[in-house]
């Protein structure tokens, strides 16, 4: 039987407790999941790849089905590079829903073998995204709520 693998890409800058809750709810559906940190030249991200790489590895150190990797270049590649058959995506907002429906529907004719699936957040972390949490940083607030508990966010 081939290995259900599934990639589950963003920029996770940082990752927050949305982004943990949908990869452990996913877990058991597949044989690995690559967690993908997108490079994006063209975004300037607030903390370094170093730095949410190491974050990444500390949050899922305990889960031996979860990998970390860095990629360049579109998700669909990187996918067919890693034998990957499926995207993770999570939808917080309706407009969540029609930016990712649009990439996954010109995925699917780029690469008919990938499938993308949408997972939904739990209701008490919908409202939780990567952006809010660096204006909290950024504006000297305690952001520590909305991030997994094992990430220093003073570094």
């Amino acid at each position: 039987m081939e290995k259900r693998i599934a990639i589950f890409p963003g920029s996770f800058d940082p990752i927050t407790k949305g982004h943990e809750n949908i990869l452990l709810r996913t877990l058991p559906l597949f044989d690995e999941i690559i967690v993908a940190i997108g490079k994006n030249s063209s975004k300037q991200n607030y903390f370094s790849l170093e730095q949410r790489e190491k974050w990444l590895k500390q949050v899922f150190k305990d889960e031996p089905k979860v990998r970390i990797e860095t990629y360049t270049g579109l998700t669909i590649d990187f996918c067919k590079k890693m034998s990957a058959k499926y995207i993770l995506r999570g939808l917080r907002t309706s407009a969540d829903f029609e930016f990712e429906k649009a990439i996954a529907q010109n995925n699917k004719i780029m690469a008919p073998e990938i499938e993308t699936i949408f997972i939904l957040p739990v209701s008490e972390l919908s409202a939780i995204n990567s952006t809010i949490v660096r204006d909290i940083i950024r504006n000297g607030g305690n952001a520590s709520p909305f991030v997994p508990a094992v990430i220093d966010l003073n570094v």
